[in-house]
């Protein structure tokens, strides 16, 4: 119990305004572009014993931001997330090992088993009464491995866009009510 210090049994919400889930990618070789999807839901379930969790996420590819209008459309296009038929993706926790959280990453309809460097930051009732537990995970990922192939040589060799995507989650959930 003392690994997951003062979490209760329970379904707990995502709080989604005070959750982030970004990616870093390399451009042309030089640079890194971030981004993040703003609109996402999801749930923390505790079981009897506060010792497995399981995690649920669902981030909605048209409200990916770059801080680049342009950049934005074409990552909703069909060359990237193709966001008109895949208006989601989904992550879904397999299981807990330590500081490795296991689970199924599901982008533009393919599924692949990603394991996070993952934290539990701890828990803490906030100013307005609400308890609030908070967790951290990165990884990276291949974009190939989830059809994302689209990409531009450069005249230097090398490609625009790179391979690896390097995926950062911070995310908050406030514990269940009472009903």
């Amino acid at each position: 119990m003392a690994q997951f210090e003062g979490l209760t049994p329970g379904t707990w919400p995502l709080d989604a305004s005070h959750t982030s889930a970004g990616f870093t990618i390399r451009h042309a070789g030089i640079s890194r572009v971030r981004g993040q999807f703003v609109e996402l839901s999801g749930s923390l379930t505790v079981d009897e014993n506060a010792e497995d969790l399981r995690f649920e996420a669902n981030l909605q590819t048209a409200s990916i931001t770059t801080s680049n209008e342009d950049r934005d459309n074409h990552l909703r296009s069909a060359d990237f997330f193709d966001a008109e038929s895949h208006p989601s993706l989904t992550f879904m926790s397999t299981e807990l090992k330590g500081d490795k959280l296991h689970g199924d990453l599901t982008i533009r309809g393919t599924t692949r088993p990603v394991v996070l460097d993952f934290a539990y930051e701890g828990a803490a009732t906030d100013p307005f009464g609400t308890y609030r537990a908070g967790f951290t995970g990165q990884t990276t990922i291949s974009r190939k491995e989830f059809g994302l192939t689209w990409n531009a040589a450069l005249e230097t060799g090398g490609v625009l866009v790179s391979d690896e995507v390097k995926i950062s989650i911070e995310a908050e959930f406030t514990a269940p009510t009472a009903a």
